[in-house]
């Protein structure tokens, strides 16, 4: 299980807190713990890096929905902040306008037009892929190898200063106010707070000098993920222009059909069909199971609907919180045709006491079992 630390005590908010109140939560945190208000304060910077993970994630739709239901274990590297992988420009960069269009960590902490709200790296865009995953892949967890194409910077690209803000990235105003002359910053409209322009780019580059180029990576999937799961792994998507951060890749999780068996929630269920005779006296049968095939012992008298169960062979929580089970239910098969001598044979069978429904002893149906074991 993960020793971090709930994204929701961190910025101390309930589970249904609003967008809003998310918002101002970290706000709050980011004035108390930013390296400028704590120059050197090696714990205020940890835990100015920690409510930038949390937030990142509790503000984000699809993070949050994964994390409210798997935690942290179920994050696969969605947060952008795990692993150290952000620097603080980062963060200045991806959260620097959580406060609206004025500069408040420059103006608020002294920087100015020179501060880190100015020349933005912008975040590209995410890019989205599908990965086929077999029964065993989605139980063990497994690590895949895939190519797509990203958008990466040009070689050849040259820029220059933004002329309508000057380089800085950012447009400083002053408004008369019966209260005296108050300054507003905002990002550049023109150059989007990179403070730099494209002045020349190679003929095959877009708009933003940037081209499409394959590109390869592993992605190490843990055990437990299921159908329709997305993981995030951040800094694998389009990059942004101008140099700018690259986004998430984001994987959608497809189950590959398995011939026998079928995934329910954390458990597996397999369908045995057993001969009359079978069912009746006994017998000693194989099933298939995800890791292979198992023998199971099949009691005299066992009856339709009666549900057995292989313990720990179903798919792990992707929390730690144990394993499930395989469950085997149990059909007989009732025969369509029967040749004359079958039919005599079931025929004397038939006139025997123990051939009878016996309503004390009578198993109860399928549905009814079922209900033991979610």
């Amino acid at each position: 299980m993960s020793n971090k630390r709930d994204f929701y005590d961190i910025l101390g908010v309930s589970r249904n807190a609003s967008a809003e109140e998310i918002k101002k939560a970290y706000r709050k945190l980011a004035i108390k713990y930013h390296p400028d208000k704590n120059p050197g304060d090696k714990e205020a910077e940890e835990q100015f890096k920690e409510a930038a993970e949390a937030y990142d994630v509790l503000s984000t739709p699809e993070k949050k929905q994964r994390y409210d239901q798997y935690g942290h274990a179920g994050m696969g590297g969605a947060s952008g902040f795990q692993g150290g992988g952000f620097s603080m420009d980062d963060i200045f960069s991806q959260f620097g306008d959580i406060f609206g269009d004025e500069n408040f960590f420059g103006s608020f902490f002294g920087g100015g037009n020179g501060g880190r709200g100015g020349n933005r790296r912008p975040v590209g865009s995410a890019i989205r892929i599908k990965i086929k995953l077999t029964l065993a892949e989605m139980r063990n967890g497994v690590e895949k190898k895939v190519k797509y194409r990203r958008l990466v910077e040009a070689k050849g690209v040259q820029y220059t200063d933004c002329r309508n803000c000057g380089g800085s990235g950012t447009m400083r105003r002053v408004t008369n106010t019966f209260l005296g002359q108050m300054a507003t910053t905002t990002t550049c409209n023109v150059c989007q707070g990179m403070g730099k322009v494209i002045s020349s780019k190679p003929k095959e580059a877009n708009d933003f000098g940037q081209i499409a180029e394959d590109f390869e990576t592993t992605i190490k999937i843990p055990g437990g993920v299921a159908d329709g799961m997305q993981l995030s792994v951040n800094g694998k998507g389009n990059y942004g222009p101008g140099g700018g951060i690259a986004g998430d890749l984001v994987v959608l999780i497809e189950e590959v059909e398995h011939e026998e068996l079928t995934r329910d929630g954390k458990n597996v269920i397999y369908q045995l069909w057993l001969s009359f005779p079978e069912a009746a006296m006994g017998a000693q049968v194989e099933v298939p199971t995800i890791e292979g095939r198992a023998k199971i012992k099949i009691d005299h008298g066992t009856q339709p609907g009666k549900v057995l169960r292989l313990k720990g062979k179903g798919f792990p929580d992707l929390n730690g919180y144990g394993t499930g089970d395989q469950l085997i239910v149990i059909n007989v098969f009732i025969p369509h045709k029967l040749t004359s001598e079958e039919r005599e044979m079931l025929l004397k069978l038939q006139e025997s006491k123990h051939f009878k429904p016996d309503e004390k002893n009578h198993e109860t149906g399928f549905f009814d079992k079922m209900k033991d074991f979610f």
